[in-house]
């Protein structure tokens, strides 16, 4: 058996970077418009409008990590992990279309920390495994 390297192309890992930071920035500005909804007549529309950014920046997440894992290149875990966020982005409009405020805004910050954890982990440098060092 061949073994799997974990190693990203430079231009994969820019996909994913820019992927991960649109998405932080459209649930930030969700949660702007959310704010807005209270005290402007423009907030539902902005709300709207940025649900849909927010719902095509989860899609664009998940095409980047498809393009970014080769055969060969490593473990789909970063796809699959993807495909779970756009699941809760799916849930998240459904909550919000079926005006259930009560699921709809903890699962809005509960996306915000996770896609904002994303972001900064694809961020960071990541350093090399090393075994633990035995006494």
């Amino acid at each position: 058996m061949s073994r799997q390297s974990n190693t990203i192309a430079p231009r994969g890992r820019a996909l994913l970077r820019t992927a991960a930071a649109l998405q932080t920035l459209a649930l930030l500005f969700q949660s702007i418009t959310a704010g807005m909804l209270l005290t402007s007549s423009h907030g539902y529309l902005m709300h709207d409008i940025g649900s849909k950014v927010m719902y095509a920046a989860a899609m664009l997440y998940v095409l980047a990590t498809i393009l970014a894992w080769r055969p060969g290149c490593g473990s789909p875990r970063p796809a699959l992990y993807a495909a779970g966020f756009l699941l809760l982005a799916s849930a998240q409009v459904a909550l919000g279309v079926a005006h259930m405020p009560t699921l709809h805004v903890p699962l809005g910050v509960a996306m915000f920390a996770l896609s904002t954890l994303l972001l900064a982990a694809s961020l960071l440098p990541h350093l090399p495994l090393r075994p633990a060092a035995r006494s």
